[in-house]
């Protein structure tokens, strides 16, 4: 692989790269470091990219094992995700706040989720994969995407019941 393709077909990938390692390491500085890191990995293999089916495929299972190595080594705990990137542009404040505490605790419900579950709705409900794709990132089969995203989203929503539940006996 030339440079102009790897730039062309590899490099656009750093964004979905960065966020899926900042959900699961919680830490600009070390999702960076890790995008770095499959670049070099994608580079010094960059001859033999073809062989695969999805590149982005493959450096999101890069992404994903690297992390997870980083996490088992230092026995990071997983703490609240991203901050939810509102605009607030168009809206009053009361919405501005009511859709921040909403996404808060979407987050915090995700964040509760089995890893897992958590990497299949980010890849899924964020990124905008398709099944297939991530059953080869998660190496499971595409019955378990289903069914672990299903699960998923029943966790959630069953969250956010309660939390509406509760907010509604408060008032």
């Amino acid at each position: 692989m030339t440079i102009e393709a790897f730039k062309k077909e590899v490099l656009p990938l750093k964004n979905r790269l960065y966020r899926l390692a900042l959900r699961l390491l919680v830490d600009h500085m070390e999702a960076e470091d890790v995008v770095q890191e499959v670049f070099v990995k994608l580079w010094s293999k960059r001859n033999q990219l073809q062989q695969y089916r999805s590149i982005e495929a493959f450096a999101m299972v890069i992404t994903k094992n690297r992390c997870f190595d980083i996490l088992k080594s230092k026995r990071y705990k997983i703490m609240d995700g991203l901050s939810a990137d509102l605009s607030v542009n168009h809206m009053s404040p009361y919405s501005y706040a009511e859709n921040a505490d909403s996404m808060d605790h979407v987050l915090a419900l995700i964040n509760k989720l089995p890893e897992l579950q958590k990497i299949i709705i980010h890849l899924r409900d964020v990124e905008g994969y398709d099944f297939d794709e991530i059953a080869e990132i998660t190496e499971i089969n595409l019955n378990a995407v289903r069914v672990n995203l299903s699960r998923a989203r029943k966790n959630v929503r069953e969250g956010l019941i309660k939390v509406n539940k509760y907010e509604l006996y408060e008032n």
